[in-house]
This record gives structure tokens, sequence and C-alpha cells, in this order.
């Protein structure tokens, strides 16, 4: 089916110039002349190869129709990640270079949606925000907060975030897994 490039989420599998490709990783670049455009970092599902394509917003692009199925993530061992369908209860493992940098955002026991081409899992689908703990961060800086600034934190993941000054090591907060920014605080 034929969609929008700026709805192209990581995680989509489309069909370009002959190949199947899997998203990895997308982001919008505004530039002050001139329209948006997307790019789209994606690795082709046969050969592993991975690409950048840029796309303008308004042009069409074919995602593949694939089988999704519910999955729970169990654990990982070295770059290889199993899973579990959730109504067959079938293990099957995807290695570190198909999931990208979702991997980063993967928690034991987390619901996942995997996506299946012909019977094999070719890409999974993150819940739209998780919550993690910051480890570290810097020192607020007195004055800094009359205005809307941020500061760089550290996630348990290892991801690094921008988040509010009120923020300290130890506190969990939710974090968009779609491009990794802090979303709130959590609430435990």
């Amino acid at each position: 089916m034929k969609i929008q490039a700026n709805t192209i989420r990581p995680g989509n599998v489309l069909s370009h110039q002959g190949k199947q490709w899997s998203v990895l990783k997308i982001q919008l670049i505004q530039p002050g002349k001139g329209g948006a455009f997307i790019q789209v970092e994606m690795r082709d599902i046969d050969s592993g190869n991975k690409t950048n394509e840029r796309w303008r917003t308004q042009d069409t692009v074919e995602k593949l129709d694939v089988r999704q199925h519910d999955c729970q993530y169990l654990f990982a061992d070295g770059d290889s990640f199993t899973f579990m369908d959730k109504e067959t209860f079938d293990q099957f493992p995807m290695s570190r270079d198909e999931l990208g940098d979702q991997a980063l955002y993967l928690q034991d026991g987390m619901d996942v949606t995997v996506d299946f081409i012909e019977g094999r899992p070719v890409s999974m689908n993150l819940p739209g925000q998780v919550t993690l703990e910051v480890t570290e961060c810097d020192a607020v800086v007195k004055g800094q907060t009359a205005t809307s600034s941020y500061k760089p934190g550290v996630l348990e993941n290892g991801v690094r975030v921008m988040i509010p000054p009120f923020i300290e090591a130890g506190t969990r907060i939710v974090v968009s897994t779609a491009d990794g920014t802090y979303v709130e605080r959590a609430k435990d």
C-alpha cells in the first residue's frame, strides 16, 4: 500500500528499488529554505546491507503488508535477542542489526509487535513510550530554572537524553521510543 513519506516510522517494512527494507531510524529535516524532507536509515532484509534514503515529505512510498504478531521480549544473549510469540509460544531470535537502535529500549517481559514476512521475523515495533531511570546528569546551574532550558542526562540503558533541570539522578522518567526524547516524570 502507498503511504506518504512523512508517515514512515521505525519498524515499517518498505519496498524500494525492488528490495524489501526494514526502517531503522527516521529524521525529519526542515531546512530554512525549501521543502521539508525525511531522512530514512533502512536495512535490506535479505542481505543486511544498510542505506540512507531521502524523500520529500509529500512523496509516496510502498509499505509492505506484513503479518504482525504480539510477542514478548524474553532475554538477550550477546547480539541476539529472543522473543516469544504470545499465541503459539514459539521462541525466535532477532539480531541487533535487525532491531537497530530499538534494541536499546527493550526491557525484560516487554510486550512488542513483531512483523513477519513469509514466516520470517523482519522488524519489531516498540510501545510508544518506556519508563527508564536517569543514572547521571549535570548539576543545575543557578538561574537556569527560569527558562525552559534542558540539561544532558544518561539513562540506565546508556542513551543520552535532554532532560529538564528539576530531574536528578535516580529519577524515573518516561521516554518516547520513536525519537528518544523526554516526555514526563514517571508516576510511581
